[in-house]
């Protein structure tokens, strides 16, 4: 599946204005044209996806939780 395939209502286009990292999980802010989307996620994922402040991602949505895709 692609990101693209996944419901537009669901996806918030933007960069990486803050991360706050913990030992297991960290903190990623996200700058969108709606706002900041914060998303929890591990910091594993983190290092693996070489995620840093200004990388383009797209955060989706799914209930309460907020995943993030580098772009």
């Amino acid at each position: 599946m692609t990101i693209q395939a996944i419901n537009v209502r669901n996806q918030f286009r933007g960069k990486i204005k803050a991360i706050i990292e913990g030992d297991v999980v960290s903190e990623v802010d996200v700058q969108t044209p709606a706002g900041i989307v914060t998303s929890v996620i591990t910091t594993r994922s983190i290092r693996d996806l070489n995620l840093v402040v200004g990388s383009e991602v797209v955060a989706l949505v799914k209930a309460t939780e907020v995943s993030i895709a580098k772009l």
